[in-house]
């Protein structure tokens, strides 16, 4: 008897020991993924307007993989001034063109965005001139939020617009 539980002790830890050995070998293909996804995955940095962005310190877009975060949009020109004060529609299809542009530089489309949030100095105003995103968004609206704040970063902003797109492999 005690010849069997000698045996069976012996055997129990050799299989357990080739089962780690196995285990280990299994995660060093996981490890060389992991490196590979890494080095693919680079953050790249997009400037719209390089001088205003310095200026008030902030990156309009970065892409990371398939991923794309686009830093909010507003109505503005390249020095800095604000286009069309005053007028909430005008304001917001200029965000999309400067969107659009962002997403166009990527290889992305609107279809490609999943996330919207959308900061607007008057809620009721933006409602009445929000039925413009159904010519932006063709396919599907993305998630998002709608907020009304008490201001935005530049006196005379009524509207900003963020977004997060994703492109399949």
């Amino acid at each position: 008897m005690r010849k069997i539980f000698l045996f069976t002790s012996w055997f129990l830890i050799g299989i357990l020991f080739l089962g780690s050995c196995n285990n280990a070998n299994k995660s060093q293909p996981a490890a060389d993924k992991k490196t590979n996804t890494a080095q693919t995955e680079t953050p790249e940095y997009f400037n719209l307007r390089p001088t205003l962005e310095k200026k008030y310190g902030y990156t309009h877009a970065v892409k990371i993989g398939n991923d794309l975060k686009i830093s909010g949009a507003v109505s503005m020109d390249d020095s800095g001034i604000i286009v069309a004060a005053g007028n909430m529609e005008q304001q917001m299809k200029n965000c999309y063109g400067d969107l659009e542009k962002i997403l166009q530089h990527y290889g992305y489309t609107f279809d490609d965005v999943f996330a919207e949030n959308i900061y607007t100095t008057d809620m009721a105003e933006f409602i009445k001139v929000s039925g413009y995103r159904n010519s932006v968004y063709k396919k599907q609206f993305p998630t998002g939020t709608w907020l009304e704040v008490k201001g935005l970063a530049v006196k005379g902003q009524l509207i900003e617009i963020d977004m997060e797109a994703h492109k399949a492999n």
